[in-house]
């Protein structure tokens, strides 16, 4: 049967909910073919580092599913389901265009460079009625430390989402007009390969903190005066209350 409980019970936990609009995107991991190229386009590594995730106006936290199969006769009159393969869905994200464009020039270089790889000028002129595209292998173009850092107003508590062999795929049309102006947005769609929710970092991996391992066990006080866990180690409830 229900337990009735009291708001002083549970109001702790519903005054201290994470919000939506702490979050930072850091892109990294380009390959240095790829590097070069965006920074002959006016689009620095500094700027791809620094500043293009800053002006991400809207993101959103992955999300996977498990593709399942229907297995019949393990048990009679019985239709089970297991799952087969993870299914990562892509990742939409949102950017303020900067008054030299170059996030439109990111973005949009960053996909030209994928299907670059017949190596001609891709300039229109009357002798590029032959051009061609040709997709560069996929080590040249996927991103393998672009982030999403998701934090709260106090900056001591996130969670990290690492992503492996991103790249764009889709990147929106940008529509202008002459009616009241308004911050030009660009909208890009992004494939990638799988994601770690954690820390990934090789100094993480030694402190042991990688892929959200080594949660701190908050310390409660005992009234009975029994030894009380903090952070996995058992001390006396009378230190305890000395070290608050």
């Amino acid at each position: 049967m229900p337990i009735p409980r009291k708001i002083s019970d549970f109001k702790p936990l519903i005054t201290n909910l994470a919000q939506t609009s702490h979050y930072q995107v850091i892109f990294g991991g380009l390959n240095s073919d790829l590097s070069s190229y965006l920074d002959e386009r006016g689009v620095d590594t500094r700027f791809i580092t620094n500043s293009a995730g800053l002006l991400c106006s809207s993101a959103s936290i992955p999300g996977s599913t498990l593709a399942t199969a229907d297995i019949n006769g393990n048990f009679m009159g019985v239709q089970e389901k297991m799952a087969h393969t993870r299914i990562f869905t892509r990742m939409q994200l949102e950017f303020y265009v900067d008054s030299d464009y170059r996030m439109i020039k990111f973005l949009e270089h960053w996909m030209e460079f994928i299907s670059s790889g017949s190596d001609s000028s891709s300039s229109v002129s009357a002798d590029d009625n032959a051009y061609y595209y040709r997709m560069r292998y996929p080590d040249d173009y996927k991103s393998n430390k672009t982030k999403i850092i998701k934090f709260d107003r106090d900056y001591n508590r996130e969670i990290e989402y690492n992503f492996v062999g991103l790249f764009p795929i889709d990147m929106s049309s940008v529509p202008i007009s002459y009616e009241a102006s308004d911050v030009l947005k660009v909208s890009v769609a992004f494939n990638y390969e799988r994601y770690v929710c954690g820390k990934t970092a090789s100094k993480n991996k030694v402190l042991g903190n990688n892929n959200n391992k080594g949660k701190r066990t908050e310390a409660r006080p005992n009234t009975q005066g029994r030894l009380v866990n903090r952070g996995g180690t058992k001390i006396p409830e009378g230190n305890f209350k000395a070290n608050q």
